[in-house]
């Protein structure tokens, strides 16, 4: 699968390419929300006002991609909770208004798919329409879905939008921090990496990619990806050595590494692991930059294909100078569910 075009709004500044330039904002917050551009000249503001934040970030990130494009066969995205403020604010009036008279708006945008619903309507689309709520391997199952797309298509020429959102919910929020999922204590994103507590810093944000079966103006290529659950600590390093493998590569050939290490003590030694594995490989942590939810992979692959195109170098942990033309990308939630995404130049 081909990336032709791709944009992200994101906790940096992503949405005018700052970021990928060597702005790299440093937090000394609990929450790392993301940074939105100027809505006005992409949305109309009847629409704007009523919108979700999840939907909001999603639209403002779709509506400049398809712009730039032609009209996609089919629209894909993956997310873990949806519009969950806007839930929470319409069981709240259940309650409130004893099961009356209701604002429908409320129910309308917290649905998950009400994002692909949006960008639907809005582009006039009635190709192929998918939303898939797969907890933290929801980008993974959107990924999987387009292959598949292509596939069932064979030669014919297609075109895909594929993307991710997660929006920052109060409620849901402070779960994840009862569940020990979030720091008590704050610490800079800058040494985040050496804490040695449990816990990360929740993050959100909205990233897409318009996708081709045909290499023309190419950015880089989503060339293979896995997934698993519920894996031991012994059996990592066998999953991330099969997976390569398979995509008949070996630890030499892959230039770059993109891990998902979060500054949890509980759990970053699954990436140390991988890292055990691949010796000095350069290295980017990615979750430093965005914080952690559950569809960060579809960041982290956004910024794998700013890396393949010379640029974000500056994230480089230990080779800033290389130019990789092989990027893989490991992630784990909870140390439950693992996934690998492989993209390549």
């Amino acid at each position: 699968m081909y990336i032709t075009d791709l944009y992200a709004i994101s906790p940096q500044k992503t949405h005018d390419l700052s970021f990928e330039n060597g702005d790299w904002q440093v937090f000394n917050e609990f929450i790392y929300r993301a940074i939105e551009p100027s809505y006005q000249d992409i949305i109309p503001n009847a629409q704007l006002r009523r919108m979700g934040k999840a939907v909001r970030m999603g639209i403002g990130v779709s509506l400049p991609l398809l712009g730039r494009n032609s009209k996609p066969d089919g629209i894909i995205f993956g997310t873990a909770n949806g519009g969950l403020e806007d839930c929470i604010k319409f069981l709240n009036q259940i309650v409130e208004y004893n099961e009356g008279t209701l604002t429908p708006t409320n129910f309308v945008q917290s649905t998950p798919n009400a994002l692909a619903g949006q960008v639907a309507l809005l582009s006039e689309n009635m190709g192929y329409n998918m939303t898939h709520v797969n907890g933290s391997l929801a980008f993974e199952s959107a990924l999987l879905d387009a292959s598949l797309f292509f596939d069932e298509h064979g030669p014919t020429e297609k075109s895909i939008l594929l993307g991710a959102v997660e929006e920052i919910s109060d409620y849901n929020y402070n779960i994840d921090r009862l569940g020990e999922r979030f720091k008590q204590e704050l610490v800079s994103n800058e040494n985040l990496l050496d804490s040695k507590t449990t816990g990360s810093y929740c993050g959100e944000g909205s990233t897409q990619f318009f996708l081709s079966n045909k290499p023309e103006n190419s950015l880089a290529r989503f060339s293979g990806f896995k997934q698993s659950s519920h894996l031991t600590e012994d059996e990592i390093q066998e999953f991330v050595s099969g997976f390569l493998t398979e995509q008949n590569l070996s630890i030499s050939d892959v230039d770059c590494l993109l891990l998902g290490k979060n500054g949890d003590v509980s759990t970053d030694f699954w990436y140390q692991r991988v890292e055990q594995l691949f010796g000095s490989k350069p290295t980017v942590y990615f979750k430093k930059s965005v914080g952690e939810y559950r569809t960060v992979s579809a960041f982290a692959s956004y910024l794998a294909v700013q890396l393949l195109n010379g640029k974000a170098h500056h994230l480089i942990e230990n080779g800033a100078t290389v130019e990789p033309r092989t990027i893989l990308i490991y992630n784990h939630f909870d140390a439950i569910r693992h996934s690998l995404i492989l993209i390549r130049k």
